[in-house]
């Protein structure tokens, strides 16, 4: 454990903990992010092989979805590659920019994810309640012009704590109690005043991450809902609702980590108990995301099957 000030002309490189220092638990934690890892890679590969090559999925909801996965593939790696080898190699160092880099790329990662997320219930709005002039708003150029809008929201939004951060030459510690470069453990560690910082990351949090995604998305489900329920089919109304569920939990899902883990007052939780919130959010989530979408999605299942049944097909002809 290292101990007392450093300042930032000598401090290089900060000391990644990792997620225990039990090594019982070590070798447990570990193949079983490897697991996660490689479902979440080999998912939204998989995903983004079926909207490729599949000419009925190309619509503007899989190309959203598409480009949810390759955010997830980004915010994975991004975060565990760095966990996976600590494991491995044994080597705990990240370079101080290598750290402000990481901290930037996740941070925009998840802004990604929202702004995307959001753009899907507008598409599920026009979907359901605009059907006649669905084709005609939403297309080719709407749909790239809303998905190059998330990514720039997303990298603009993090700009100012990020940077404001990279301004911080005072630390008490170079052991980061954290598995990546992430802003909350990194200011614990920082004899720097964050008042400001702190003040800075709520109300990005709030209003471009948080706020302003889950009111679009709560506007248009609103509208969604409210179609739903003029369906005089009970059958019609499980059905749409089953549709549209599936992008409802994953919103729900990605918010409340988010709230637990960075809105949260700074005295209430310990700092293990976030670091157990951020894993599940950089682990899980990203897994979770095609699982949803496949599971309950039947053109993504009749895609794969198609798919299977050509790879079969194919495999005989070679054998004949």
């Amino acid at each position: 454990m290292f101990s007392g000030p450093f300042n930032q002309t000598t401090l290089t490189f900060f000391l990644i903990k990792g997620i225990t220092d039990i090594p019982e638990l070590q070798t447990v934690f570990f193949f079983l992010v490897l697991l996660i890892y490689l479902i979440t890679i080999g998912g939204n590969m998989i995903i983004l092989s079926l909207i490729c090559l599949d000419y009925h999925l190309h619509t503007p909801m899989y190309f959203f979805l598409a480009n949810l996965s390759i955010v997830d593939l980004s915010s994975s790696t991004i975060t565990l590659h760095k966990l996976l080898l600590m494991y491995i190699i044994d080597n705990h160092t990240v370079l101080y920019l290598a750290c402000i880099i990481q901290m930037y790329i996740f941070a925009s990662t998840l802004g990604h994810e929202l702004f995307i997320l959001a753009a899907m219930s507008y598409d599920h709005y026009l979907a359901m309640c605009k059907p006649l002039r669905y084709h005609v708003i939403m297309n080719c150029r709407v749909c790239t012009l809303l998905v190059a809008g998330c990514y720039l929201m997303g990298f603009v939004q993090v700009l100012p704590p990020v940077l404001t951060f990279s301004t911080f030459t005072c630390y008490i510690t170079k052991e980061l109690n954290h598995f990546f470069c992430d802003v909350v453990p990194l200011m614990k560690i920082t004899c720097n005043d964050t008042s400001f910082l702190e003040m800075m990351i709520l109300i990005q949090g709030l209003f471009f991450v948080t706020l302003i995604p889950f009111i679009l998305t709560f506007i248009s489900y609103i509208f969604i809902i409210s179609a739903i329920l003029k369906i005089h089919s009970s059958t019609g109304k499980r059905k749409a609702f089953y549709t549209w569920s599936s992008h409802l939990t994953v919103v729900t899902l990605l918010d409340i980590m988010l709230v637990s883990q960075y809105l949260t007052p700074k005295t209430y939780g310990s700092l293990d108990a976030k670091k157990m919130f951020s894993l599940f959010n950089t682990a899980s989530v990203p897994m979770l995301n095609p699982l949803i979408y496949s599971l309950k999605n039947k053109d993504v299942t009749s895609a794969i099957r198609q798919r299977l049944a050509f790879c079969k097909s194919t495999k005989r002809g070679r054998r004949k």
